[in-house]
């Protein structure tokens, strides 16, 4: 019972790391970095629901909702606060 359950958390878990595929910000030093509180606020303005924000070594990644209202893993150069796409 127990290592049916640890594989599948295992493949959930694999999943998830390889959810976003090729995105690479442009490396920049964090001190121009713009604070990630106003990219929520550029994100929020535009029409997004911004439900949770991570700060990677080279990015910003938005979990939320776009103003189409899609459920959206999003990736933003900190330094433009613009949006980064899969390579």
């Amino acid at each position: 019972m127990i290592r049916p359950l640890l594989a599948a958390l295992f493949f959930c878990a694999a999943g998830t790391a390889l959810a976003h595929g090729n995105v690479q910000c442009p490396a920049s030093p964090k001190a121009e970095w713009k604070p990630h509180t106003e990219l929520q606020a550029k994100l929020i303005k535009e029409g997004w629901t911004v439900r949770r924000m991570e700060v990677t070594p080279t990015c910003y990644e938005v979990y939320g909702k776009d103003p189409q209202g899609k459920r959206i893993e999003a990736f933003f150069d900190p330094k433009t606060l613009e949006r980064v796409e899969e390579k």
